[in-house]
């Protein structure tokens, strides 16, 4: 199998939103979980987006994780890999955009690499490397309550210096608004100065469309999937893609089986999400003090699911309101608090399956993560969109044979997403 891009996605959910947007623009795509195993047979496509888990590990453990994906990637053809971030810039100072970057980047040969988490489509823009969320700056949004990476500056140029080795550029509105040969005259000046990161403004699609050309003559970039859809538009213009392999009618074909929704996620549009199911559909709220103290928690939810699941989907959250989190952060540690309610998600999501569940849709970067490396899923066929960013996926290569799933970031997708999503999977 030879390839035209590759990506790297820090997330699983975020590498689904990127998957998605690739099959969108022309690219037929898909995704792995991790380095796929060499007896996994891929079908035949344009791109591939490998998923690691490593937008909250130390920094030195994502360097090494995205450097063996890149490795894997060149292998198989890829002129191009994007390193896919989430596209709210979600790092502390200590990484893990920075250090990433400037690695794929020297493994690369050097040079500047575009860097933008702009993507009009979800309200994120940025200008004058300034990052804006549906209109608010970053530091001023939702997100700066995160319960693992709160993002209190918006500038994005500050926040990837304070976590890179070399100096931070900026390729401005007007610059690329004047067209490629401008910006590629820019980052020719960033790469005689010793620039390796380049924060890009984008404000409309047309100037994704710039970058996506841009970096598309450039061995490496990082962005959200923003980025890949200018990539994918360049792509085709360029003639390169061909006919034929899968295609998102292969994805959606049924499974039958039970449905069940898991959320971890504490975004306020998760938890509205939740109380919108909860109108038709059975909801548990898990108790997170509970979770955190021993596997009782985790038994009565199994048992209150296996009471009801042969009559219709249910769901089952540990989604809790920010004050809450912050409460037990302080009480138990970030890490641990975080780890804990993973963990005990995961565990729910399998034992659902092992019941019956067929098709799932879980709530949350982290918690999607979990659920998937517990269930050892290898890989996915894209399906088509729920909502913006959230494809249905369907597993390959999976031991429980095929399932339907959807893996929604805690920000996306509407008030109905979840009866949404149930509807599209058969």
């Amino acid at each position: 199998m030879a390839i035209l891009l590759g990506s790297i996605a820090d997330d699983y959910t975020g590498a689904s939103d990127l998957a998605n947007t690739l099959t969108k623009n022309g690219l037929r795509t898909i995704q792995t979980v991790g380095i796929p195993d060499p007896s996994l047979a891929l079908p035949d496509v344009d791109a591939v987006v490998v998923s690691l888990k490593i937008r909250s590990v130390p920094a030195s453990d994502a360097v090494a994780a995205a450097a063996s994906a890149e490795r894997w990637l060149r292998q198989r053809g890829a002129g191009h890999v994007l390193y896919k971030i989430c596209s709210t810039f979600d790092s502390t100072d200590a990484g893990n955009i920075g250090p990433v970057t400037e690695a794929l980047s020297e493994v690369a040969g050097g040079g500047g690499v575009l860097v933008t988490p702009a993507f009009p489509e979800t309200g994120r823009t940025v200008y004058l490397g300034h990052l804006f969320v549906g209109g608010q700056p970053l530091n001023e949004s939702p997100l700066k309550d995160h319960p693992l990476n709160p993002m209190h500056d918006a500038n994005l140029v500050r926040v990837l210096t304070r976590q890179s080795r070399n100096a931070v550029g900026l390729v401005d509105l007007a610059t690329i608004a004047a067209g490629p040969g401008a910006v590629k005259a820019r980052l020719d000046s960033f790469r005689t100065a010793g620039v390796t990161a380049v924060v890009a403004d984008a404000i409309f699609e047309r100037d994704l469309e710039t970058l996506g050309e841009v970096a598309l003559e450039t061995p490496v970039s990082t962005g959200a999937s923003g980025l890949g859809l200018g990539l994918a538009r360049a792509l085709v213009r360029s003639g390169r893609i061909s006919s034929g392999g899968a295609t998102t009618a292969d994805a959606i074909r049924p499974v039958g089986g039970l449905s069940a929704i898991v959320a971890g996620s504490c975004s306020k549009a998760t938890l509205r999400q939740l109380d919108i199911a909860e109108r038709s559909m059975p909801v548990l709220r898990l108790d997170p003090e509970r979770l955190l103290a021993g596997p009782d928690e985790i038994a009565a939810a199994i048992s209150w699911a296996g009471d009801r699941i042969s009559a219709g989907p249910v769901v089952i959250a540990a989604s809790a309101a920010p004050e809450t989190v912050f409460r037990l952060q302080s009480l138990h540690g970030r890490e641990a608090s975080g780890h804990a309610i993973e963990t005990a998600t995961s565990i729910i999501t399998a034992e659902l399956v092992e019941r019956g569940v067929r098709r799932l849709v879980i709530a949350g970067g982290e918690t999607s993560g979990a659920a998937v490396d517990r269930l050892a899923i290898p890989a996915f066929l894209i399906g088509p969109e729920i909502a913006p960013g959230v494809p249905v996926l369907r597993t390959v290569g999976n031991a429980q044979g095929d399932m339907l799933l959807a893996l929604k970031s805690g920000n996306f997708g509407g008030e109905d997403f979840f009866t949404a999503a149930l509807a599209m999977m058969r």
